[in-house]
């Protein structure tokens, strides 16, 4: 039998992964799962760059580490997985996990709650929060639509600027 073969066979001769998940598997499926330079961030980054508007990433020194900070607005955009941050808009930010669900209705909760204590934090501060979901995203009219929120809070600021000058 040949090399190619044999792959077939190690995997139980059917030529695919088994649906079991070992649970180091599962481990490294969840570790996969990207916090930072993520596709619906990367949409919404080069959506306002286009726009014209400058930006920092990550910014750690403040509460929540947004995704994109306009510092001369003082504007914070967070870009939310609508299961992980229970979008409201969509069905999968109100998908009820089916297997563990007491562990990761906690998880979940706990999320939420974080965003919530950020969002405050982040307010408390002097600094405007907008959060885009991923659903927003794939849809280029919801997409205007969150781009429009952010552009609503820029405006604002550019007239300050332009009064004061």
């Amino acid at each position: 039998m040949s090399a190619k073969g044999s792959e077939g066979v190690a995997a139980g001769g059917l030529g695919f992964e088994p649906a079991i998940v070992l649970p180091t598997a599962k481990q490294r499926q969840m570790a996969a799962i990207r916090t930072r330079h993520t596709a619906p961030e990367l949409i919404v980054r080069k959506a306002l760059h286009a726009k014209g508007l400058r930006f920092r990433l990550h910014r750690r020194d403040l509460p929540g580490c947004p995704d994109i900070v306009l510092p001369g607005h003082r504007i914070t955009v967070f870009v939310h997985g609508c299961f992980w941050h229970g979008c409201a808009m969509c069905d999968r930010g109100t998908r009820q996990p089916k297997s563990n669900a007491a562990f990761w209705m906690a998880k979940l909760d706990g999320n939420r709650r974080r965003d919530d204590r950020n969002v405050s934090d982040l307010t408390g501060l002097g600094w405007t929060v907008v959060i885009v979901w991923d659903c927003e995203t794939r849809n280029r009219e919801k997409l205007a639509g969150a781009l429009d929120r952010i552009r609503a809070v820029v405006r604002p600021c550019l007239e300050d600027d332009v009064g004061t000058a």
